[in-house]
C-alpha cells in the first residue's frame, strides 16, 4: 500500500516543467527511464512495470553516459535514479538530466543513509524514496512524480542515516546477540555508556527493545 500520506503536490510548476496533472483529467501514459547500475534492479523494475497500463515506455540505463543519452533522445516523463551509479550521485546524475531534458522529473532511490530527502530536493529532483519500500510504493510514487506530484520519504525513513557510529557498533553487536556486559568490553565502554546508546538508537529508529530494534533496522536497511 502506498504511504499515502507523504505526497504533497508540488506548488507550481519549474522552469521548462509541464504543470501538475489538472483535477478531473484521465492520468497520462508515461515514458519512464531507470538509472541503475545493478542489474537485478532492472530485472525487477522492467518485470513490475510491464504490467503496469499507465506505462508507455520502458527503458533502462546502468551508465550515466547512457542515461544521458537516452534522455535526451527519449524526454521521459519520469526517471528512476540510484543515489550512486558508478562514481557518480544520484544528485549530480539528477542535475546533468534537468540539462538534457528538463521535462524529466526524477524520483532519486537510495539505501539508508546514502543521501536524505532534503539532499534530493536540493538537487532538483521530484520526489525521494528508500531502496527498502515495497516495490508497488515506489512504482505508485514514480507514477505520481511523472504526473506532477512530489513525493519525499518523511524523516522516520531517514533515521538510520542519523545514528552514529557508535550507535551502528552497539546496534550491530545487538544483532549478534551480544548482551550489554559483552558489549562494553569489546567496544572498551562502560555498562552505563552503552546503555546510553542503546536507549539513544532505539529512540531514533523507533523501537521499545531488542527484538523491535532488530527488525526495524532491517526494515531501514541498516541491518542487512
Amino acid at each position: 500500500m502506498l504511504h499515502t500520506s507523504l505526497l504533497d503536490v508540488a506548488a507550481s510548476p519549474r522552469q521548462h516543467e509541464r504543470p501538475p496533472l489538472p483535477a478531473g483529467e484521465a492520468p497520462p501514459h508515461l515514458r519512464v527511464l531507470v538509472v541503475d547500475d545493478q542489474e537485478v534492479v532492472h530485472w525487477g523494475f522492467k518485470m513490475l512495470l510491464a504490467r503496469r497500463t499507465w506505462v508507455e515506455a520502458y527503458a533502462a540505463a546502468s551508465s550515466v553516459d547512457e542515461a544521458l543519452a537516452m534522455a535526451a533522445r527519449d524526454q521521459p516523463d519520469v526517471a528512476l535514479v540510484d543515489a550512486v551509479v558508478g562514481f557518480d550521485s544520484g544528485a549530480e546524475i539528477t542535475r546533468q538530466l534537468n540539462e538534457v531534458s528538463p521535462t524529466t522529473r526524477v524520483l532519486l532511490m537510495a539505501s539508508a543513509g546514502r543521501i536524505s530527502a532534503r539532499a534530493a530536493r536540493a538537487a532538483g529532483a521530484y520526489g525521494f524514496v528508500p531502496k527498502h519500500w515495497p516495490a508497488q510504493d515506489i512504482a505508485n510514487a514514480a507514477r505520481m512524480v511523472g504526473m506532477g506530484m512530489t513525493v519525499f520519504a518523511p524523516d522516520a525513513d531517514e533515521d538510520g542515516a542519523m545514528l552514529s557510529e557508535r550507535e551502528r557498533q552497539v546496534l550491530e553487536m545487538i544483532a549478534s546477540g551480544a548482551t550489554n556486559r559483552e558489549i562494553a568490553e569489546r567496544l572498551l565502554l562502560s555498562p552505563h555508556t552503552v546503555k546510553d546508546h542503546t536507549s539513544a538508537l532505539y529512540r531514533k529508529i523507533g523501537a521499545r527493545n531488542r527484538a523491535q530494534a532488530i527488525l526495524r533496522a532491517q526494515r531501514l536497511g541498516i541491518l542487512g
